[in-house]
């Protein structure tokens, strides 16, 4: 049943070593998890999850502890998520894109105690990062860490596995697990049996307004309540095979694809293939009948020349768009009720379970508040309630949103009843339906992530001394693009190829602006304020053919 509360008398499990117990207990060998050619099946995530809980508690983990993890989508990172939470520990996951920068503030902000780390992915080396982000870090002797780069980070292990690397056994995964037989299970059974619903399970991270993200706490109860919600709205049941392409590390991969397979009983696939071809092969194979996450990111599956023949009729609901069969496939995906998700609300927020075709004056509808979340639409300025069809910033109030930002205060994330501001800008209809119009501040929206423009801009500055105004503009395919107007001297000569260099090795690559201008200090667009004309600025950002 739905239920506009966390402890509804039923019998859903309200944190996750409940919920995984209750899982195996029905269904042990049936896949959870498919990632490419590798599959982990409900007991399989139970056996490997369990022994490396008792490898961490050896290690010194316990109730609170926080632990990065730092995996691309697949095994390891469900196995560690699982582990973590068993103890009442408290997952931290970071960005797979993160510099070595980023990584090091991260852990830093987030006062990590223990890092569960692959050596690397893709083009990214998380062992040499480290190394270039703690300088004295040295992994040829035994841990524990001191530095006052991470004061509180005492411990990590990298999974090692294909890499070239050689480290001291104390900072491998495989050093981590041969500790495991020194305890029985009946101790990771207490550390569960201690855990509950109002306990923190993860600290997510979003984008903020500044430079620095900020830390979303969810509690157990709270997130698995939510999504069980979700499901019975998107009607997600056992026997269910979900593809999605949202990164674990995010809340739409943690919560609405992972937690929420978890609680429904049912199959997550994922893919890490580099080619198109190989993501389309792994829909094959797998036969998901349900696809959600980023339709940006799924665009040029779309466009492989081996599309057309391929076999994806099991595929009958969801979002990616670009890949579902054409007779399930919308004409006018503005005319389906798109979702409205957010890291502070756990996932998806603004829903429908009317999957239908809607009339031409509800294009672009966001759906109405999902099962135990309140919306209100306010004025910017005074907080009064806006009328119908009026534009205003979307206020919710829920049992379910995140228990606050780490490190702030209660009354700084919500007010004395208990709402909290989104920043969104939106109208609602006489029937109740939202309409999203914007961003209160200046985030920009790029194929799923946040990204600041003050963090831009300051790197630009950073790697080339120059000024830059960094916003975001419209795109048919990511929904707003990275673009920067960069202010030079009149005889400079700027490398943008270099440029785009320097910055891939300062910010996460989605963080990198795809269209740069180079214009005199003098030609940069201001009002007679003297003030920044924004409009002007992303009118010549936009229209502008140099794009990077």
């Amino acid at each position: 049943m739905t239920s506009p509360v966390i402890e509804a008398g039923d019998d859903l499990p309200l944190t996750v070593p409940a919920l995984l117990a209750a899982r195996v207990a029905l269904r042990p060998d049936q896949v959870f998890l498919a990632v490419d050619d590798t599959t982990l099946t409900y007991a399989e995530a139970d056996r490997c999850s369990a022994e490396l809980a008792r490898a961490l508690l050896v290690d010194g983990a316990s109730a609170g502890t926080r632990i990065a993890l730092l995996h691309p989508n697949g095994p390891e990172f469900v196995t560690a998520w699982l582990a973590v939470s068993r103890l009442g520990a408290v997952s931290v996951p970071l960005s797979t894109f993160s510099t070595s920068t980023e990584l090091v503030e991260l852990l830093r902000g987030a006062d990590v105690a223990v890092l569960l780390a692959a050596s690397g992915y893709r083009s990214q080396d998380y062992v040499a990062s480290l190394k270039a982000g703690i300088a004295d870090l040295d992994m040829t002797a035994p841990p524990p860490l001191f530095s006052e780069r991470v004061p509180s980070l005492r411990r990590v292990r990298f999974d090692l596995e294909g890499s070239d690397h050689s480290l001291h056994a104390g900072w491998t995964v495989s050093g981590l697990l041969a500790l495991a037989s020194a305890i029985g299970g009946d101790v990771v059974g207490a550390a569960e049996s201690a855990v509950t619903p109002a306990d923190r399970m993860v600290v997510v991270h979003t984008s903020g307004s500044s430079s620095q993200p900020k830390g979303v706490i969810h509690t157990h109860g709270a997130l698995i309540r939510h999504l069980d919600n979700l499901n019975q709205l998107r009607r997600y049941r056992p026997g269910e095979i979900l593809f999605s392409n949202s990164p674990f590390f995010w809340i739409g991969g943690l919560a609405y694809a992972l937690l929420g397979t978890l609680v429904a009983g049912a199959t997550l696939v994922c893919s890490n293939a580099a080619s198109a071809a190989g993501v389309l092969a792994v829909l094959e194979r797998r036969r998901p009948t349900m696809v959600n996450g980023f339709a940006a990111s799924v665009a040029h599956v779309s466009q492989d020349p081996t599309f057309s023949s391929r076999d994806l009729s099991s595929i009958r609901r969801g979002n990616l768009y670009p890949i579902m069969p054409a007779d399930v496939r919308p004409a006018d995906p503005e005319l389906r009720h798109a979702m409205l998700g957010m890291t502070e609300a756990g996932s998806v927020c603004l829903a429908s379970d009317d999957e239908s075709e809607q009339p031409e004056s509800r294009r672009g509808s966001f759906g109405r508040p999902v099962p135990g979340f309140e919306a209100s639409v306010r004025h910017t300025d005074d907080g009064g309630e806006c009328g119908s069809g009026e534009v205003g910033e979307l206020w919710f109030r829920s049992p379910f949103l995140m228990e606050g930002y780490d490190g702030r205060e209660h009354h700084e994330v919500f007010d004395r009843f208990g709402w909290f501001r989104t920043g969104d800008l939106v109208t609602v209809d006489d029937d109740g339906f939202f309409y999203f119009r914007g961003r209160a501040n200046d985030m920009i929206k790029t194929a799923g992530a946040n990204v600041s423009p003050s963090e831009v801009e300051a790197a630009i500055l950073e790697v080339s001394g120059l000024v830059a105004h960094v916003v975001g503009v419209e795109d048919h395919h990511r929904g707003q693009l990275v673009a920067a107007l960069v202010c030079a001297p009149a005889d400079a000569v700027v490398d943008l190829d270099d440029l785009g260099v320097r910055l891939r090795q300062r910010l996460s690559t989605y963080k990198v602006p795809r269209r740069i201008v180079v214009v005199p200090e003098d030609e940069v667009p201001m009002m007679s304020s003297g003030k920044l004309d924004l409009r002007a600025l992303k009118k010549l950002l936009s229209t502008d053919d140099g794009t990077r």
